[in-house]
């Protein structure tokens, strides 16, 4: 028979799955950044290179300031789906760079 396990306070659940998400997102992005900086432009054209660039600055922006919010409010926080979407995408669009470098044969 399992032990029994007192409910967790349903902000430390929150906690134990969100804040492992946000570290997720921020090393995707520093992923990004390093894909980048490696990324020939045969791989990815210039101007679509500096897009992504900003794209992966703001989402890092946005990151740290809905870690603050969390951080700053006295009860506990979650984020709303749809601030989410947009950097699950961008995380999505990193590993396609990945993949298209891989291919190229560059290696980083």
């Amino acid at each position: 028979m399992a032990e029994a396990h007192p409910p967790q306070p349903p902000g430390d659940l929150l906690a134990q799955v969100l804040e492992p998400l946000l570290d997720d997102y921020d090393a995707s992005f520093a992923r990004g950044f390093r894909l980048l900086d490696a990324c020939p432009e045969t791989v990815l054209p210039l101007d679509r290179q500096q897009d992504l660039l900003g794209r992966l600055e703001e989402a890092r922006r946005e990151l740290g300031a809905a870690r603050a919010l969390r951080a700053a409010a006295p009860t506990p926080m979650a984020l709303d789906m749809a601030a989410l979407r947009p950097w699950h995408a961008l995380v999505i669009e990193v590993w396609g760079l990945s993949a298209a470098m891989r291919k190229a044969g560059v290696r980083i």
